[in-house]
C-alpha cells in the first residue's frame, strides 16, 4: 500500500494595516503546532547543582512566559541564600579535580557539548524562541550556530594557554559567578561558561527569571556529556539570588551582562573585596552613514543593525547619523524596507519581529517613544497589524530628532531607531561621542581613510565597517564608559578567567 503522501500546512501571512499609533491590534496570536513539537519543555524545573535537578530548599517556584502568546511554558525553582551556598559549594569541590585534568581532556568536554549543541539545535531554537519572543530564524541561524562556535573556540583553547600567554605562570581563577540577561539566554551561557572552563575555572550561571529554559536545557545537554558533577552549576531566581552570588564570600570572579544600573550595584558590591569581575552593560550605538556609501547595502545594515532581535541588543545601531546629502533618501528607503518586515509568530520561519520580552519592556519602549512625539520628533511607524495576545510593537523610525531627545539618550532596547544628520566627519564624531555609552558603533563608506579616521575617533568597544552586528568567538566583545569594563572573547575574554604571573 502506497505511503500517504504528507502536506504541508500553508504558511502564515500578517495583513496589512493602516499605519497609526496604536500599540495593541488585531486577532489572538497562537503558535504553529507543527514547530512547538521540537520543544521539550518540563512542567516544572529544579536547580541543576552539583550535576542533578534538585529543588529549592524553599520549595518556591515562578513561571516563565511565552511573550507572544502570554501562557506560561514551565513552573522554575527559586534559588534562595542555602541554595546558593550549596551550588557555591558543589563548584568549589569540583574545582580542585577540574583544574588538575588534563588541559586536552577539559577541551574535550567542550567540544562534545558543541556537538551536541548543534545535534539538537532544533529543539534549542525553538524554546529560545518561544521563551523569548525572537524570530526562529534568529534563534535558528545565529543563536545556536554562534553557542556552539563558541564551545568550539574555547575548546581549542584549553591546551593551548602557555601560547596565549607567553612567559607567564597561568592559574585558573576558582570559581566564577557568571549573571546572563534576557536577550541571548542560550549564546550568553555559551559566551561566558566556554572560557571559563577552558582555563580550569568551575561555574555558578544565574540566567535571567524571565528566560531560563534554554539554560536549564543546557544543563540537561552538559549532563548527558559527562561533565563532572559540580564544574557548571545553574540556578534560578530573580534580583535577590542575583545579589546573593555577586556578595557571596565563595566567588572569586563575576561575569555579569546586563543594564547599566545593576552593573553598577554589582561594582560598589565587590569593590572592596578583591573579586575580579567583568561587566557587559547598555549601550547606545552610532551608526554613521556617509554620502559615498552603498546606500542599498547601507539600509540592509541599517534594518539588522536596529530591528534584529526586536531591537533587544545591546549593541543595536539606535542612533542613525546620516549624512545631509543622503539623508532624504536613506529614510524614504528606510520607511519602505521597514513596511516589508513581517511581524508575527516567532515560530514562523518567515517572520522578521517577533514579540517584545515581556509587558515590562513593552511599556517602557511605549513610554520612550511617547516622550520622543512629546518633545517634537516625528515619527513614522511600520502598518502591520500587531496580535490581540501576547507583546508587540511595530518597527518605529524617529526622525527630525536633537541631542537632547530622550529617544537619543536612553537606551530604548525595542525596534525603534532615532535618526540625525551631520555635514562633516568630525560633527558625525562629535554626536557620535556625545552619549555616556560606549559599547559598539558602524560607519559606512567607501573610503578607507574615512573608516580608519572615524572608527579611530570613536570611543566605543566594538566597531563595524560597512556592516553590522557580526560577531565571532575570536574577537573581544565589550565597551567603554557606562558600558562597562573587561572583554568577553578572543584573547582578552581569556585573560579575565585566569591569574598570570612572572
Amino acid at each position: 500500500m502506497a505511503a500517504k503522501k504528507k502536506t504541508r500546512p500553508p504558511e502564515k501571512t500578517v495583513p496589512a494595516a493602516p499605519p497609526g499609533n496604536d500599540f495593541r491590534l488585531g486577532e489572538p496570536y497562537a503558535p504553529a503546532p507543527e514547530a512547538t513539537d521540537h520543544a521539550r519543555i518540563a512542567p516544572a524545573y529544579g536547580l541543576f547543582i552539583n550535576g542533578a535537578f534538585v529543588s529549592a530548599a524553599s520549595g518556591k517556584r515562578f513561571p516563565t512566559v511565552n511573550p507572544a502568546t502570554e501562557a506560561t511554558l514551565s513552573e522554575v525553582s527559586e534559588a534562595g541564600p542555602g541554595d546558593v551556598d550549596k551550588a557555591i559549594a558543589a563548584a568549589r569541590k569540583a574545582f580542585g579535580p577540574w583544574n588538575r585534568l588534563k588541559a586536552s581532556e577539559r577541551g574535550k568536554y567542550l567540544f562534545r557539548i558543541a556537538r551536541l549543541l548543534q545535534e539538537r539545535a532544533r529543539e534549542f531554537a525553538v524554546i529560545e524562541s518561544m521563551d523569548g519572543g525572537k524570530p526562529i530564524r534568529e534563534s535558528r541561524d545565529f543563536d545556536v550556530p554562534q553557542a556552539a562556535a563558541h564551545f568550539f573556540y574555547h575548546g581549542g583553547w584549553a591546551d593551548k594557554l602557555a601560547y596565549a600567554f607567553p612567559g607567564r605562570k597561568i592559574a585558573p581563577v576558582g570559581v566564577a559567578g557568571q549573571i546572563i540577561p534576557w536577550n541571548f539566554p542560550l549564546l550568553m551561557a555559551a559566551w561566558k561558561i566556554a572560557p571559563a572552563l577552558a582555563c580550569g575555572n568551575t561555574v555558578v550561571l544565574k540566567p535571567a527569571e524571565s528566560t531560563p529554559l534554554t539554560a536549564l536545557k543546557l544543563a540537561e545537554l552538559l549532563a548527558d556529556a559527562g561533565l563532572p558533577p559540580g564544574v557548571v552549576n545553574i540556578i534560578t531566581g530573580a534580583g535577590d539570588t542575583g545579589a546573593a552570588l555577586v556578595n557571596h564570600p565563595g566567588i572569586d570572579k563575576i561575569a555579569f551582562t546586563g543594564s547599566t544600573e545593576v552593573g553598577k550595584q554589582i561594582q560598589r558590591a565587590v569593590a572592596a573585596t578583591g573579586k575580579r569581575h567583568t561587566l557587559e552593560l547598555g549601550g547606545k550605538a552610532a551608526h554613521i552613514i556617509f554620502d559615498d556609501a552603498p546606500v542599498d547595502q547601507a539600509v540592509e545594515g541599517i534594518i539588522n543593525g536596529i530591528f534584529f532581535n526586536q531591537g533587544h541588543v545591546c549593541c543595536a545601531g539606535s542612533r542613525l547619523l546620516v549624512q545631509e546629502g543622503v539623508a532624504e533618501t536613506i529614510v524614504a528607503k528606510l520607511r519602505r524596507r521597514m513596511e516589508n518586515l513581517v511581524l508575527g509568530d516567532p515560530l514562523d520561519k518567515n517572520t522578521d519581529i517577533g514579540a517584545i520580552h515581556s509587558r515590562a519592556q513593552l511599556e517602557r519602549i511605549e513610554a520612550l517613544v511617547r516622550a520622543g512625539v512629546e518633545e517634537g520628533a516625528c515619527i513614522h511607524q511600520s502598518g502591520q497589524t500587531l496580535p490581540a495576545k501576547g507583546y508587540w510593537f511595530r518597527p518605529t523610525i524617529f526622525t527630525e530628532t536633537a541631542q537632547s531627545h530622550r529617544i537619543n539618550r536612553e537606551e530604548i532596547f525595542g525596534p525603534v531607531l532615532s535618526v540625525m544628520t551631520f555635514r562633516t566627519p568630525d560633527e558625525a564624531i562629535e554626536k557620535a561621542n556625545n552619549t555616556p555609552y560606549g559599547l559598539s558603533g558602524g560607519v559606512w563608506t567607501d573610503k578607507g581613510a574615512k573608516i580608519f579616521g572615524v572608527t579611530g575617533a570613536l570611543r566605543a568597544g566594538v566597531l563595524w565597517a560597512n556592516t553590522f552586528n557580526k560577531f565571532d568567538p575570536a574577537s573581544p566583545f565589550g565597551g567603554y564608559k557606562e558600558s562597562g569594563l573587561g572583554r568577553e572573547g578572543g584573547l582578552h575574554g581569556l585573560a579575565a578567567y585566569v591569574n598570570l604571573s612572572r
